[in-house]
């Protein structure tokens, strides 16, 4: 028996009993606010935070299964990857790379103390596993910690929508050989829920190393993960939990300067938890919570095979009150990291202690204020301190003016001290300052927002002739994010997104990995639409141009959906309808036009 099947089949045995029944009611799930750039869940025209929230409609609507293909198609974010599904894969914000990026899933921080720069690795993740993203921009550091410089983004796994059981599947087959599956059940009644997602992807895949520099052997992937979430309430108290597990396999190639074919292969390991307990003490409202991740990776190479082993514990209290005319939160925690590897000497031990407090308050009707402190001490580097303050301003029911100034640090990974190779004990924690000045306006169902924005980012930590240094100097990231979404006419909706980003990096070696892959110019369009009552379509078109490293690159995806019967529909979506020649990262292919047919039924 595989170990991804072991793997199933005893996650599914655990849960079975876990399961309950009840019947059949109508009461919808409310939307869910988990951190909108606050400590404690706020609206977020309170929190003068650049937001974006995708719902599981908009997961669906263009059929894509890579998520980073979702993702890179908001506002300010970029993907930069090193071939297809299941190969190396990280998101930019702004310009700044994954490794300033936190990442939550479930409120699980899921980035491996382990790899080089504590950066979670987008390019394993199926679209189908999620019900809901949220992308936060801007340093959050007062709310999330280290690394949280130029945003984040916040993961949620399916939940039930309404009382009584749920269940769905979707089922998509295509080119290279691909085949992917997911499996949805929910409970629910009332405050108490509890679900399940099993998701399985395979593909042949296409070779990493650009196939045009005469790279021809496939990169696969294989994947099986399952997710579970779950709450209920015993009178004032609710306690809740949520866990996953993921085994994949992936064939990567070569890296270097010019990529070329290998049989190289990684193996993933990856684990997750959390449980939280909600209650009050008088006006207080406590969330008390804790969390385990551990990380796994095995390379196999021509030169031989190592692995990488990461964990994290973490402990976690906010308490919220009503204090004056407003609402002050604040909290405590506690971190524990180890980090080991084939050629680390000993478990790298990390401890970080927490304290964070934030004041939200209405001076005046229509204007919100919040204030957010935090003081993060790390065993290896001292203390840091951290702000942030953001007004909004309501000017009437469809004009909202906001703005936003933090502070954020990322402190050294374990890997960029001490590895034997490249690793540097001299190296000194990162420091930013974060800038936002934002409007979003309606006309009915036609919304535009525009923010302007700058990162600041001195001390930075560069990888430069095989050795991780220390850059003097300020590097900064600064330009406009513009959206405009709305409908034309009952059957077409549209969204438009544009970004425009300018950079300013300190003089640096010729071997610097800190890159302008990401363009000068990035515009995003969506158009949508019922065709007819049963047959939809959908149309995708990133367009990004001005790279400093690569050529300018233009991609157009396509859907058309139809509508079986109640619940049931099936659909037919292209990736690269114009077939586009195009790299993500120099030397790596992207997928040539692809095909792929799938079915979806929910009951």
């Amino acid at each position: 028996m595989t170990r991804s099947r072991t793997l199933l089949l005893s996650l599914l045995a655990s849960t079975a009993l876990a399961v309950p029944t009840y019947a059949e009611e109508t009461t919808a799930l409310d939307e869910i606010v988990i951190y909108y750039g606050a400590l404690t869940a706020t609206p977020q025209d309170k929190t003068a935070a650049s937001v974006t929230v995708l719902s599981r409609k908009d997961l669906e609507q263009t059929g894509e299964t890579r998520l980073t293909e979702i993702l890179a198609r908001q506002p300010g974010l970029g993907v930069v990857a090193r071939g297809p599904i299941g190969s190396q894969s990280g998101l930019t914000i702004r310009g700044l790379s994954q490794n300033y990026i936190k990442v939550l899933v479930d409120g699980i921080d899921v980035a491996d103390p382990s790899t080089p720069q504590v950066a979670y690795d987008f390019g394993r993740l199926n679209a189908g596993d999620f019900g809901r993203v949220e992308l936060i921009r801007g340093s959050n550091s007062t709310v999330l910690g280290s690394s949280a410089i130029g945003g984040a983004v916040i993961l949620d796994t399916r939940r039930p929508e309404a009382d009584g059981i749920s269940q769905s599947v979707a089922i998509e087959a295509g080119s290279y050989d691909s085949l992917s599956a997911v499996y949805n059940f929910g409970a629910k009644k009332g405050a108490d829920e509890f679900a399940l997602t099993l998701s399985k992807i395979r593909t042949d895949g296409f070779s990493s190393a650009d196939e045009n520099n005469g790279n021809s052997e496939a990169d696969g992937y294989d994947a099986i993960r399952l997710s579970m979430r779950g709450q209920k309430e015993f009178g004032a108290v609710t306690l809740g939990f949520a866990a996953f597990a993921q085994n994949d396999e992936s064939d990567i190639d070569s890296s270097s300067v010019t990529p070329v074919d290998a049989f190289d292969t990684t193996t993933h390991r990856e684990r997750g938890a959390r449980v939280f307990a909600r209650f009050a003490t008088g006006v207080i409202e406590h969330d008390l919570s804790a969390q385990y991740f551990s990380g796994y990776r095995y390379y196999t190479s021509d030169y031989g095979a190592y692995d990488y082993r990461g964990t994290r514990r973490k402990l976690a209290w906010t308490a919220t009150a009503p204090v004056g005319p407003g609402k002050l939160s604040f909290g405590l925690d506690r971190t524990l990291e180890d980090y080991e590897g084939t050629y680390v000497s000993g478990t790298v031990k990390t401890t970080l202690n927490g304290a964070s407090a934030e004041y939200a308050f209405a001076p005046v009707a229509g204007v919100d204020l919040v204030a957010s402190l935090r003081h993060d001490d790390n065993s290896t580097f001292g203390g840091q301190t951290t702000g942030r303050i953001g007004a909004t301003w309501a000017v009437a029911d469809d004009l909202l003016l906001r703005a936003a100034f933090a502070t954020g640090f990322r402190a050294p990974s374990g890997y960029e001290l001490y590895d034997p190779w490249s690793g540097n004990t001299a190296l000194v924690p990162e420091t930013s300052r974060s800038f936002d000045l934002g409007v979003e306006k309606s006309w009915g169902e036609t919304k535009l927002t525009a923010t302007l924005f700058r990162i600041e980012t001195e001390d930075l930590i560069d990888y430069v002739n095989s050795a991780y240094v220390q850059v003097p100097g300020q590097t900064t990231r600064q330009g406009i994010e513009l959206g405009l979404d709305g409908s034309l006419g009952a059957r077409l909706s549209y969204a438009v997104n544009y970004t425009y980003l300018d950079w300013s990096n300190p003089v640096l070696s010729s071997s610097s990995s800190w890159n302008t892959s990401f363009g000068r110019h990035t515009l995003n369009a969506t158009l949508s639409g019922q065709i007819t009552d049963q047959l939809t379509g959908a149309l995708s078109l990133r367009h990004v141009a001005d790279r400093q490293a690569l050529p300018d690159y233009t991609v157009l995806n396509g859907q058309i959906g139809y509508e079986l019967a109640a619940g049931k529909s099936a659909y037919l979506r292209v990736e690269n309808l114009l077939d586009t020649e195009y790299q993500l990262w120099p030397g790596y292919g992207t997928s040539d036009r692809a095909v792929y047919v799938g079915l979806r039924a929910s009951f």
